[in-house]
């Protein structure tokens, strides 16, 4: 036979090749069902308790500056006011029952307390403003001699005794009093800068007393009465920031 041996033609007879379609894609991975969303079940969030309402008292004795201080405390404190409370320099120890700190003037001794010493005041001499003290810049205890010095009963300088000088004949006075008196020319006052300024007059000037005696100015408070406040406080007098660690 002509076509015995012969190999089937390719494509055809026994051996031809069954092709297969290759199932699209979408047919091996048939679509799934969407999910149905599972709902959440949400707790809020336990809300601190507001704070109760309060006011951090600050006394200072007369001439004290807390004024930059207060004011860095209303930026950080926002929420709770600031009351300065004017303390008697003669009961000062005292005055601590009724607010939360103070500045006071030292010397002040009490182991129940915590005493943060601020900054020494400026001494200087009060005197009429014609006065012939006030023509030098500076003063010092030399220029003083043969004045009449007027004693206070609010003194916080310790009543220094200056050589050469006389004491007035008349009772001590209140600061306030006395440099209405040195006005007049009658004598002169020794007192720190800051109540120098504070009781101003024009019929009196004041000029610093070189080498005279400081006055002490420092935060305190009773320690068994340490708040968070009075953290708050005491970092804001020595520079720290609200972020600052203590």
């Amino acid at each position: 036979m002509a076509n015995q041996g012969r190999r089937p033609a390719k494509g055809t007879g026994r051996g031809t090749p069954v092709r297969r379609n290759k199932a699209a894609p979408a047919e091996r991975y048939p679509p799934q069902k969407p999910k149905k969303p599972t709902s959440k079940v949400v707790f809020d969030a336990p809300q601190p308790e507001p704070e109760a309402p309060r006011t951090f008292r600050l006394g200072a004795v007369p001439g004290a500056t807390p004024g930059k201080w207060i004011d860095a405390w209303k930026q950080r404190m926002p929420r709770v006011p600031l009351e300065l409370v004017t303390i008697d320099p003669a009961a000062q120890r005292d005055a601590l029952d009724r607010v939360d700190a103070a500045l006071l003037r030292l010397p002040l001794t009490d182991e129940s307390l915590h005493i943060i010493p601020l900054y020494d005041e400026v001494p200087v001499v009060v005197a009429a403003v014609d006065s012939h003290l006030m023509a030098a810049e500076q003063l010092t205890a030399a220029d003083l001699e043969g004045e009449v010095v007027i004693a206070l009963t609010d003194d916080v300088l310790g009543s220094p005794v200056f050589p050469g000088t006389v004491p007035a004949t008349f009772d001590p006075l209140p600061t306030d009093e006395a440099i209405a008196t040195a006005a007049s020319g009658v004598g002169i006052v020794v007192v720190p800068m800051s109540l120098a300024r504070l009781h101003h007059r024009k019929d009196a000037d004041h000029r610093v007393l070189a080498h005279g005696p400081t006055s002490t100015v420092a935060l305190v408070w009773p320690r068994e009465r340490t708040t968070a406040d009075v953290e708050t406080f005491v970092g804001i007098v020595r520079g720290r920031t609200a972020n600052s660690s203590r």
